[in-house]
């Protein structure tokens, strides 16, 4: 299975990815996590990363489809995975069709989990008083929303064109959340 998680920052989907990761045997893919790695290690890309993020931007796609292309290339990937955070660009869809297309392979399904972009703040805030996560703050955080909506919305229709998403309410108890996945996969996959 071969599955796509989108939804703006702090939509849950990496708690959701997990979920589904664990359920089905895959391994998730976050970009997010490969880049907070990168940056907590201070590696070249780290420190890089993290001045990006500061300033609330996205890194480069030449930068996050190599990352991408090399995770996929791993041996835990042959038999599926769950991307979380990517593709975010047009140029990141076709870079993703690529490296599948070169593998004789394609996405099975794209989860969108549509959210509240207020309580989406409202929960980043919180999560960065918990967490410790110093680039969350208000400003940043819809800065990051502004350009979700801009560069990565557009995305959806291309999905949704190629009949392969799939819109979950992201609204409510991870528990319930994670409900409405697990019913949505049962039924693409059933």
């Amino acid at each position: 299975m071969r599955l796509i998680i989108l939804g703006p920052p702090g939509a849950g989907k990496g708690t959701q990815a997990a979920r589904i990761a664990d359920h089905h045997g895959i391994p998730a893919i976050s970009t997010g996590d490969i880049f907070r790695a990168n940056i907590k290690n201070e590696t070249p890309l780290g420190l890089q990363v993290k001045e990006i993020l500061a300033s609330g931007g996205y890194v480069s796609d030449d930068v996050t489809n190599a990352i991408v292309e090399d995770r996929l290339a791993q041996d835990d990937c042959s038999g599926g995975f769950l991307l979380d955070g990517y593709p975010r660009t047009l140029a990141q869809v076709a870079a993703l069709d690529g490296m599948l297309a070169a593998h004789g392979t394609s996405l099975d399904h794209v989860l969108e989990l549509t959210v509240d972009d207020d309580a989406v703040v409202a929960r980043l805030l919180k999560r960065a008083e918990s967490e410790g996560r110093a680039d969350d703050t208000e400003e940043v955080i819809r800065e990051r929303m502004a350009i979700y909506h801009q560069q990565t919305a557009p995305i959806i229709a291309i999905y949704e064109e190629q009949g392969v998403l799939v819109k979950i309410d992201g609204m409510g108890t991870v528990d319930e959340v994670t409900e409405r996945v697990s019913k949505a996969i049962e039924s693409m996959t059933g």
